[in-house]
């Protein structure tokens, strides 16, 4: 009884193998790195350099802070001060380290979350770019590059997702 019903499963993943070969030769499928192609975005660009230029008066803030800090030290390590002279400058280097830790908090934290929701609004964007391109090139898959570890490079449509990006939102 075992031996028959051995003999049947065989017989039925037999027949079944060239079905599977069939539906595999039919699926087609496309490899995107996502991340490149929004990294390479004439839109993300131009925000980028709007995201810099909006932070580089309080980066440049800081930097100041951290100089008065240096100079500080210097002159606290010059030796050519008084009691009160050294005092002064401790109090002082001690408030303008504290205002240099908050500022680069505040502008590490603003920083990051303007960042995220660029690069959220990017993805989704590109998300529906790949989903656009999929459906026009009959793709039954797109998988992300990061998700695979070979594939042919003629699987790629990366620049055709960036040059779709491009022109569904162009930078303004």
């Amino acid at each position: 009884m075992f031996h028959s019903l051995a003999t049947r499963a065989a017989l039925l993943c037999l027949t079944l193998v060239p079905l599977a070969t069939v539906a595999s030769a039919q699926l087609k499928v496309a490899v995107v790195n996502v991340q490149q192609a929004m990294l390479d975005s004439d839109d993300l660009k131009k925000v980028s350099a709007q995201l810099e230029a909006k932070f580089k008066p309080r980066q440049e803030e800081l930097q100041k802070l951290q100089t008065d800090l240096q100079s500080i030290q210097q002159q606290i390590n010059s030796g050519k001060l008084d009691q009160q002279q050294l005092a002064d400058l401790q109090a002082q280097g001690t408030r303008k380290q504290r205002d240099a830790q908050r500022l680069s908090d505040d502008l590490q934290a603003e920083f990051d979350h303007d960042r995220q929701d660029v690069l959220a609004k990017a993805a989704q964007r590109m998300q529906e770019v790949v989903k656009k391109l999929a459906e026009a090139g009959g793709y039954d898959v797109v998988v992300d590059v990061s998700q695979t570890l070979y594939f042919k490079p003629s699987l790629d449509i990366t620049r055709d997702a960036l040059a779709a990006y491009n022109k569904a939102y162009p930078a303004k």
